[in-house]
């Protein structure tokens, strides 16, 4: 299983915090594109975001980044500050 965590307004926008799915994505493109059939909402907060922030096991990631069962992956909003 793949741990999924989702931050911030990505968290309220589609309605959950956190979930485990199998893991049967090679990368992390694979998964945003898989979650990304769940609707409109999802599509446009991961697939279509190209702000869009990863973390992999805590570590900051790319779409391209390899992922494996026991991994924890992370989306977020850009951080913003001033």
């Amino acid at each position: 299983m793949v741990n999924v965590l989702y931050f911030a307004s990505f968290r309220e926008m589609l309605g959950k915090a956190d979930e485990q799915l199998p893991a049967t994505h090679g990368d992390v493109q694979s998964l945003i594109a898989e979650l990304a059939t769940r609707g409109d909402n999802w599509k446009q907060a991961l697939l279509d975001n190209q702000n869009l922030q990863i973390a992999v096991n805590h570590d900051v990631a790319s779409r391209d980044t390899r992922i494996q069962a026991g991994d924890e992956v992370a989306f977020f909003p850009p951080v913003t500050g001033g």
